[in-house]
C-alpha cells in the first residue's frame, strides 16, 4: 500500500467515525426540543456555546504543537509527556479558578431566570469537570492519531457518543418510565432536570478518559524548561488562530440577533442557523480529513518528496470538496428536508433562506483549502503567520457584519463569511509560496474550483434547482474528472510501499 493510499484509508476511517458520531448525536436535538421549553433549552445551548471557546483555551494549541515537536525532537516520550503536562497544568489552574468563582458565574448566568441559582452552581461545576476531562484527553487522543491508529481513536470517539446518548435516554426517559410504572422509587430524582444532560456528558467524558489509560500510563515526568518555552511560543499563535476561527464561525449568528433585535432578529438568525446546517455534509469531510492529515503532514515532512505529496493531496482534496459543493446544491431540493421545522409554514420560512446556501458552502470550500494550505507555517515554525491570517479573517467578519447586517441581514453574513475565508485562503497561499514553497498545481486546482462554481450557478440559478439537470451536470463533472485524472489515479493505485 502506498503512502497516499494509507493516508486515504485513515482519512476514510476518521470521516466515517465523524458521520456516525454526528448521526448518533443528532438523536439528542429532537429530544431536548420536545422536552424543554425554549428558555430552558437555552441553558445548555449557552453552556455548549461557551465550550467551543473554553476547549480551545484549555488545549492551548498544544495538539498541533504535539504533532510538530514529535517529528522535531528525538525523545518522543519527553515530547508526549511535556505536552500533556502543559495542558494538565492549564486545566488544573482553570479548575481552581473557576470553582473559586462558581457563585459569581452562577449569579451572572441566573439573570436569564431559566433555572434557580443553586441549579446554576451545579451546572457550572459539572460543566467545569467536563471541560477539564476533555482537555486531559486531547493529547492522549492525539497520540493515537500520530501513531496511525484511527481504529482505536474512532472506537473511543463512538463509545463516548454512545454513552452520552444512552445516559441521556436513561435519565430523561428510562428512570421516569420506571417511576411511573412503580418498578422503583428514587426520592432524589427530578424529572427532566437539565442537570442530567451535563451529568450524562460528564460520565461519558470520564469513560473516555478511562479508555485512554493505556496511553496515560506511557507518560513520564521529564520536565524540560527550554522545550516547554519553545512549545508555548509555537502554540500561542495557534491558540489565537483557533479563537479567531471560533469568532468567524459564531459571531455572525450573535450579531444578527443583537443588531436586528426583537422577534425579527430571532427569526432572521433562526433562518440563517437552519440553512447553515446544510454545510454539515461538507464539514464532516473536512473534519475527517483534518484528523488524518495533520499528523500525516508532520510525520512526512522530512521525506524528500514531501512537497510533491502535499501538492497531490491538495489536488484530490480540491476535487472532493468541489464535488461535494456541487452535489449539495444539485440536490438541495431533497437536502432541504434535513432542516428541522415544525409546521409547513415554519419549514417554508426556513427554506426562504436557501438562496444563500451556495455562498455558504463555497465559503466552507475556501476554509477547507485554507486548512490544507496552513501546513506551511506549522511545518516551518512560523505559526505567527497563522495568527495574522486568522486575525484578518476575524477582523473582516466583525467589521463587515456590523456595517452590513442592518441593511442586508443574514445575506450579508453569508457573503462576509465567504469573503473572510477566501481572503484567508489567498493570503495563506501567497505567504506560503514565499516562505515555504510547495509545488501546488494552481491552474488545475483553480480549474476544478471554477468548474464547480459554474455548475452550481447553472444548477441553482439557471435551471432553478432542477434535480435532474443538477445531477446530470454533477455526473458530467465526475466523468470529466475521472478522465483527466485517470493516469494519476492509476499511478497511485499501482504504487507499492517503498
Amino acid at each position: 500500500m502506498s503512502t497516499l493510499k494509507k493516508f486515504a484509508g485513515q482519512t476514510a476511517v476518521y470521516g466515517l467515525t465523524t458521520v456516525v458520531s454526528r448521526l448518533l448525536n443528532s438523536i439528542l436535538t429532537p429530544i431536548y426540543v420536545n422536552l424543554y421549553p425554549a428558555k430552558t433549552y437555552g441553558i445548555f445551548t449557552t453552556m455548549y456555546a461557551w465550550a467551543s471557546v473554553l476547549n480551545a483555551l484549555l488545549a492551548f494549541g498544544m495538539e498541533t504543537t504535539f504533532f510538530r515537536y514529535l517529528n522535531k525532537v528525538e525523545d518522543k516520550k519527553k515530547v508526549y509527556s511535556t505536552t500533556f503536562f502543559s495542558v494538565a497544568i492549564i486545566s488544573i489552574a482553570f479548575l481552581g479558578l473557576t470553582f473559586a468563582f462558581t457563585a459569581d458565574i452562577a449569579a451572572w448566568m441566573h439573570a436569564d431566570g431559566a433555572a434557580s441559582i443553586s441549579d446554576y452552581k451545579i451546572f457550572i461545576r459539572l460543566f467545569i469537570w467536563i471541560l477539564v476531562l476533555d482537555a486531559l484527553a486531547v493529547i492522549p487522543a492525539a497520540k493515537l492519531r500520530a501513531e496511525g491508529r484511527p481504529g482505536r481513536y474512532s472506537l473511543i470517539k463512538i463509545v463516548n457518543i454512545l454513552f452520552t446518548v444512552g445516559l441521556n435516554l436513561f435519565f430523561l426517559y428510562v428512570i421516569p418510565w420506571g417511576l411511573k410504572s412503580g418498578y422503583w422509587e428514587f426520592a432524589w430524582f427530578r424529572p427532566h432536570w437539565v442537570g442530567y444532560v451535563f451529568i450524562s456528558n460528564l460520565l461519558a467524558s470520564l469513560i473516555t478518559f478511562l479508555l485512554l489509560i493505556p496511553e496515560l500510563l506511557e507518560l513520564v515526568w521529564r520536565y524540560d524548561r527550554n522545550l516547554v518555552m519553545q512549545m508555548l511560543g509555537y502554540s500561542f499563535p495557534v491558540l489565537i488562530a483557533n479563537l479567531s476561527f471560533i469568532v468567524n464561525e459564531n459571531l455572525d449568528k450573535i450579531a444578527i440577533k443583537q443588531i436586528l433585535g426583537g422577534d425579527y432578529g430571532d427569526q432572521e438568525v433562526g433562518i440563517y442557523g437552519a440553512v447553515c446546517k446544510l454545510a454539515i455534509f461538507l464539514s464532516i469531510f473536512i473534519q475527517g480529513f483534518r484528523l488524518g492529515a495533520e499528523p500525516f503532514f508532520f510525520s512526512h515532512a522530512k521525506n524528500k518528496d514531501a512537497g510533491e505529496t502535499y501538492a497531490t493531496i491538495m489536488n484530490y482534496f480540491v476535487i472532493v470538496v468541489c464535488f461535494i459543493f456541487a452535489g449539495i446544491v444539485a440536490n438541495i431540493e431533497i437536502l432541504k428536508y434535513f432542516i428541522p421545522g415544525g409546521s409547513a409554514s415554519q419549514r417554508e420560512l426556513y427554506w426562504s433562506g436557501l438562496h444563500i446556501v451556495p455562498v455558504l458552502i463555497l465559503g466552507y470550500v475556501c476554509l477547507g483549502i485554507y486548512m490544507n494550505l496552513s501546513i506551511w507555517y506549522k511545518l516551518s515554525d512560523q505559526t505567527r503567520f497563522g495568527l495574522y491570517i486568522s486575525s484578518l479573517g476575524a477582523a473582516l467578519t466583525i467589521v463587515l457584519n456590523f456595517i452590513l447586517i442592518p441593511k442586508y441581514s443574514y445575506v450579508a453574513s453569508a457573503w462576509i463569511s465567504l469573503a473572510a475565508y477566501a481572503s484567508m485562503m489567498i493570503l495563506s497561499y501567497i505567504l506560503g509560496q514565499k516562505n515555504y514553497p510547495i509545488p501546488y498545481n494552481l491552474k488545475k486546482n483553480l480549474a476544478y474550483l471554477l468548474t464547480s462554481i459554474v455548475i452550481v450557478i447553472l444548477s441553482f440559478n439557471v435551471f432553478h434547482r432542477s434535480l435532474i439537470i443538477g445531477n446530470l451536470l454533477l455526473l458530467i463533472f465526475a466523468i470529466g474528472t475521472i478522465y483527466f485524472e485517470k493516469n494519476n489515479l492509476k499511478g497511485i493505485l499501482q504504487r507499492k510501499t517503498s
